[in-house]
Order: structure tokens, then sequence, then C-alpha cells
């Protein structure tokens, strides 16, 4: 007779986020477990997370937990830092048979690493108002200057065009080089959205700062949450997409990001 944990690492892994960001994340939990099963969701239909009220937000997480209990899977990535700041907490409680890892702004490894005691976080202004943030820097930022810069507006023109656009480098100058004269050595990305332009911040915040992308961290995460559990998977991966708003503009950014043809599901949103 098979046991709950053999049962269960034939489930996939949910996966979500507003829109393509949390394909940053995608990638880097389809290196570290190439033999786990993936089903993404771009709640694109409410896209974007980052100016909308958190209690919004977590109501839009709660109806994708519920599309992934149903589907079902074994484990859920909340891919994205303002749902994970206005929903990580009430999801647990609410799906209490589903282990749910979220994003948490990487300010410990900034920390840290720090030289000048100063450290730059690029985030929305959502995930700065979630209780989250704050209890991630006074756990392990008590001795450092954290300086919070929103970026309204950012994760939208990143989702709606390609990384090499010409208009990036106007926005990236209103938040990168003051955070540079402040004298920040360590430039955390705490929306899923940045990494997929790392390069162009790194680029504008020049070689003397180091940029911190989370999502490595967040895929050791799961399968550490799996192996706990004995339910890493055994055989051969994939991945699946949906979508609760426009398939087509959703499916196109996420081949160019993939590098791969992506064609997306519809899901209710």
């Amino acid at each position: 007779m098979a046991t709950r944990a053999s049962s269960e690492s034939f489930r996939p892994i949910g996966i979500f986020d507003s829109g393509v960001g949390g394909l940053s994340v995608l990638k880097e939990l389809s290196g570290e477990l190439p033999a786990e099963r993936f089903l993404y969701l771009a709640d694109n239909l409410h896209l974007p997370y980052g100016l909308r009220p958190l209690l919004e937000v977590r109501g839009f997480c709660e109806k994708i937990a519920a599309f992934f209990a149903a589907a079902p899977v074994k484990l859920v990535v909340v891919a994205c830092n303002t749902a994970s700041a206005a929903s990580l907490k009430h999801l647990r409680t609410a799906f209490p048979a589903i282990p749910f890892v979220g994003m948490e702004p990487a300010v410990k490894p900034a920390a840290a690493g720090s030289r000048t005691r100063k450290v730059g976080v690029l985030a929305t202004t959502a995930t700065f108002q979630g209780e989250l943030f704050e209890s991630v820097v006074e756990r392990f930022a008590g001795d450092v200057e954290v300086l919070r810069q929103p970026c309204p507006g950012l994760a939208e023109f990143i989702e709606h065009n390609p990384p090499d656009h010409p208009g990036l480098d106007g926005l990236l100058r209103r938040w990168i080089p003051p955070l540079v004269e402040e004298g920040v050595d360590n430039l955390v990305l705490a929306c899923t959205h940045y990494p997929l332009i790392k390069e162009r911040i790194a680029a504008m915040a020049g070689p003397e700062v180091r940029v911190i992308d989370p999502s490595g961290a967040i895929a050791k995460r799961t399968r550490q949450v799996l192996a706990e559990r004995d339910w890493l998977a055994d055989g051969e991966g994939g991945e699946r997409f949906f979508a609760t708003g426009d398939l087509a503009a959703f499916s196109a950014s996420a081949s160019l990001i993939l590098g791969r043809k992506v064609e997306a599901e519809p899901a209710a949103p």
C-alpha cells in the first residue's frame, strides 16, 4: 500500500505571481528540481499587485491557492514579494495541508555582506507596507541602515516590454543612482520581476554594488521542504502555464523570457 509521502511525490508544484515576474523563480526551481512538474499561474487580470491594498491582494491569493488545492499540488511557491507580504501567513492557516514557500526580501545576506553598513532594497510600495518586510529588517539588519526604494511602475514596465527596451534606463535612473550616492554596497531585488532585468540594474549600480536576487535561495528552500516530507519527485519534469487574463500577451512574454514556446491555458480569476 502506498504511503502518503510516496503519493504526494507524484503531484506537481504550484507557483504563482501577478504576471511574468515569477518566471525568474521558476527558472531556478527547474534547475534545482529538474524531476518536478510545475503549474505556473499568472494572475495578469489583476496586474499590478504592487499598488493594490494588501487585503485585496490577499483575496486574489486565496482564490489562487484554492485553484492549486483542487489540482491538487503538493506545495505552493508564492513567487511574488507583494503576495507573500499580503497573504503568506493567511494562506498557511487557510490551507494547512499545503506547504507554502514565500518570497522573503534578501536583507539577511545583504546586511551580512555589507562593508558600508548601508543596503538598498528595491520593491513595490505594497511590499514595504507588509509586516513581513519589517520583521526581516528587525531580525537581520539591526546594525545596518536599510534604504527602502519603492519603484512604482517598474514591474508593469518589465511585464510589457523586453529587457533591452531603451526606455528602461530612464526609469532606473530615478531610483538606483540616489541609492549608490547614499553609499549602499548591496542592493536587494525584492520583486520577482526585477531579476528579469538584473543585468541592467547591475550596470547602472556599478561594479562596487552587489545585486542580490533571492530566487536561488527560494529554490533551495523548496527542495528542503519537499525532502523533509519525502515528497521529492523521481521522474520526468515538466511545466504547464495558466493565466487569468490575456493569454496571448502572457504567452508571448513568457516565451521570450524562457526562450521556448509557452502556451498558457485559461484559469478562472
